[in-house]
C-alpha cells in the first residue's frame, strides 16, 4: 500500500515538477521524477532537520546555562 502511495505522490510530484520546469515528458518518466524527487528531498529534509536538531539542542543548553548563572547570581550570591 505504502508504494501504491508512493506512486500517486509522486506522479503528482512529478507532473508539478515538469510544468514548473516547463518540460516534456511521459507518464513513466514523470511518475519517477516525482518518486526520485520525493525519496531525495525527504533525504534533505531529513539530514536538515538532524543538524538543526542539533544546533537547536546547542542553544537550549547555552541558554538553561545562562538562565542557571542569572539564578544564581539573582538568589544565592546576593545572600552571601
Amino acid at each position: 500500500m505504502i508504494v501504491f502511495y508512493l506512486l500517486i505522490i509522486g506522479a503528482a510530484a512529478g507532473f508539478i515538477a515538469t510544468r514548473v520546469m516547463d518540460i516534456e515528458t511521459n507518464v513513466p518518466v514523470t511518475i519517477a521524477i516525482g518518486v526520485l524527487g520525493a525519496i531525495i528531498g525527504g533525504l534533505v529534509v531529513r539530514a536538515l532537520l538532524a543538524v538543526l536538531g542539533l544546533a537547536a539542542g546547542f542553544i537550549g543548553a547555552v541558554l538553561g546555562a545562562l538562565l542557571l548563572i542569572w539564578l544564581y547570581q539573582t538568589y544565592i550570591a546576593k545572600k552571601r
